[in-house]
């Protein structure tokens, strides 16, 4: 992470940003050092709106970029559009992306049935082969629908992808069948 210029307004948005993390940046001008204060940041909630306001003011497109990154995951959905904002144009692209499939993940880990192959698996994304690899990784290992592991095991980028999408799959077929050999409950029933 390059030595940037460090502005009054990003002066003014880490003082206050080390106020709410509670800890203090040794030279302002090293971006390593900022980004350890903004790694701290991150973790806390009530840290979040100064760090916004410190991407805003972040000259090194490189370092404000890697913060919102990492932001996204950790802010509600309805937020993520003002994060991506606060970054300069020329830097936008990656965390547009990653907010537009980190939307894709939760709404296929939420969905108890997804659409079957053919269809679009989520709305606007009929071609799911544009999806990153990063995207594609992350549905194998956390989505448990049937049909989307299927479209991945058999279909995936990577190797890697098409066996985090086989093994989830063989692991959602082992749980299908041990409900389905467990013996019933007793509740309810008179002893």
């Amino acid at each position: 992470m390059a030595n940037a210029e460090v502005t009054p307004e990003l002066r003014h948005a880490l003082r206050q940003l080390e106020e709410r993390v509670g800890t203090t940046v040794s030279d302002v001008t090293d971006g390593h050092a900022r980004w350890e204060l903004y790694r701290a940041a991150l973790a806390s909630d009530t840290a979040r709106p100064g760090l916004l306001a410190a991407v805003t003011a972040e000259a090194d497109g490189a370092l404000a970029s890697a913060v919102v990154g990492e932001a996204l995951e950790r802010v509600p959905r309805a937020d993520r559009e003002t994060w991506v904002q606060a970054l300069a144009p020329s830097v936008r692209a990656f965390s547009e992306r990653r907010a537009r499939e980190l939307g894709i993940l939760e709404e296929l880990r939420s969905r108890a049935e997804a659409p079957t192959l053919g269809t679009e698996l989520v709305d606007g994304w009929s071609d799911w082969s544009d999806w990153s690899d990063w995207l594609q990784l992350r549905i194998g290992a956390e989505v448990s629908e049937p049909s989307v592991l299927r479209v991945l095991a058999e279909s995936g980028r990577t190797k890697r992808i098409r066996r985090t999408a086989t093994e989830a799959l063989a692991g959602s077929r082992r749980s299908t069948k041990e409900t389905m050999a467990s013996p019933p409950s007793r509740e309810g029933r008179p002893s």
